[in-house]
This record gives structure tokens, sequence and C-alpha cells, in this order.
């Protein structure tokens, strides 16, 4: 901290500094005496737009310019989209806290003029993920790659190089863009990518500070933990597609999961049912299971 003020490390794109403003309303409410500062910087992720994630090294390059300002001491605490983090996280930083969880859902975006989907539709995603499901739900797609921020995206829809995109629908919702959803998917058709929707504090192992206590929602927590462990143990961090999805009610987590078999190009999906205190233990028990499954088919 510097004179007392909580300094704030960001993403500098606008979706980002929104979440972080957020965390920083919720900072407050919870401790009103605290200042905060934000500190905006680009990262990695945010300057190669032209390649995939996995094409270019994987979810570390969206953090690792604010996991380098944390350690350097340019910041106290970093904010993050929890699905753009590796799901191994450095020991020297943890996760102090995760917010509420916004609609953890995929969605479909038509361009504008559009009331539904033409024939041998253009739809835009880099996401092996989303592709994968998608194409069963729509079997005569054309799927593009597309990178940039969410306005980017939203402009070269509309320009017509794309038919509709496939986004989450917690940007959407969080950058004011809610009337463009034009059809939500459930988590059924399509399972969102561990941690959607849920945003992540940041902080130095070292450093204190009791606040985020009340900063972090249990619920989301356990989901998370669900929805990474099983993740983490298929080795699906970068750049395989498998995903998990969690539902908390009453002390219990629902965990759904996608196992993707990079050799043989095909997925299962099932379902697993646990107590939230043992989130970590859910995921990697649906993780196992569903791999084993696949290997004895």
């Amino acid at each position: 901290m510097i004179n007392g003020t909580i300094r704030i490390g960001s993403r500098e794109s606008v979706l980002a500094v929104i979440q972080s403003e957020l965390i920083i309303e919720e900072i407050k409410r919870v401790c009103p005496g605290v200042s905060a500062q934000l500190v905006t910087m680009k990262t990695t992720g945010d300057m190669i737009l032209d390649k995939s994630l996995e094409q270019i090294g994987g979810k570390g390059l969206f953090v690792k310019e604010l996991d380098r300002a944390l350690l350097d001491g340019r910041c106290d605490l970093t904010v993050h989209s929890l699905k753009d983090m590796p799901m191994e996280v450095p020991e020297r930083l943890p996760i102090l806290a995760y917010s509420k969880r916004e609609d953890k859902r995929d969605v479909l975006v038509l361009r504008k003029g559009l009331e539904s989907l033409p024939a041998g539709p253009v739809i835009g995603t880099f996401s092996r993920r989303r592709r994968m499901q998608a194409a069963r739900l729509y079997p005569d797609a054309v799927f593009k790659g597309i990178r940039g921020n969410l306005v980017t995206r939203l402009r070269k829809l509309d320009d017509g190089e794309y038919d509709a995109l496939i986004l989450a629908a917690a940007g959407l919702i969080r950058m004011g863009f809610e009337g463009r959803i034009s059809r939500y998917f459930s988590v059924d058709e399509i399972i969102p990518s561990a941690g959607q929707g849920i945003m992540a504090v940041q902080g130095r192992k070292e450093d204190y500070f009791p606040f985020m206590k009340e900063v972090d929602a249990p619920d989301s927590r356990a989901m998370a933990l669900a929805e990474r462990a099983f993740v983490r143990i298929l080795d699906g961090g970068c750049s395989s597609p498998c995903a998990a999805c969690a539902e908390a009610a009453a002390g219990r987590l629902y965990l759904r999961g996608l196992y993707y078999d990079e050799a043989s190009d095909r997925y299962i999906t099932g379902e697993m049912e646990g107590m939230a205190e043992e989130a970590e233990q859910l995921g990697v028990k649906l993780a196992l299971t569903l791999k084993n499954a696949f290997e004895q088919k």
C-alpha cells in the first residue's frame, strides 16, 4: 500500500476495468474506510489477437504481467476473470477471494439484422470447448476464430464477418450488452469453462487484508475449487477443451464435467454430487471417473 491506499491491478480492457471496479465496490462495502486505486496494464494475451490461446501459450498470457506487478510491489491485489487463470496458481500469489458468480452460461449473439441463424452459418469462436459442443447443436455451421475485446468482437460480427458469436453471458451482462443475447445455452448443451462468471482476487502470501474474508463468496469458492480441480486433474488448463460447471445449494455441490480425449478426438460428459466442503475432492473424483469410463469403452 502507498499512503494507506490499496493498489488494485487489472487488465486495461473495458470489461476488466468494470470487473475490477465491482471488486473495489465490494471492498468498500465491507470496509468503508478503505481507499483503492486502480492500476491497469496490457497483458501479452491482449496484444496477440490473430491466434488462439492454445497456439500462443494458454491462459497464463492474461495473468503473467499482473503476477509480476504483484511480486514487484507495483500493486497490492489483482483482479482476474477466473476462467482466464491457469489451473496452477503460484504459491506466493494465492487467490484471496472469489466474487459472487454472474450467469455462468455461454450464449449465442446474432449479427444485427438477423432474427435467426441462416443455413450454414458462420459462427465466431476460437474456443475448442465451445466449437466442439456447439457442432452438435449446429452441425451445418462453419466455425471461424475470433479474438479481441468484447466491443471489437461485436463490431466484427455486425460488420458481417460472422453470422453469430458464442460468448460468455457474464461479460455481456457486465458490459451492458445483455440485450444482444439471442440464446442462452443450458449447461447440458454447452458446459462452460471452469470458473466462468466468477472473478478472483489475488494477492501476496505474506500480506494480510482481513476484509477479504468478507469479500469472498463461499458458494463461488466451492464451485471454483471443484471445477478447477476437475480440469487440473485432466491437464486441461491451457489447450484442452475439458470443461466443468458446478451448482451450489444447501451445503452441497452438483458438478457436471466434460472429458476430452486428444488421441481419439472424442469426449464424454458426466455429473456427480457431493459436499461443498469437499469441493476439490469432488472435482478430482469426477475427473478420474470420466477418464476411467472413457478408457474402458
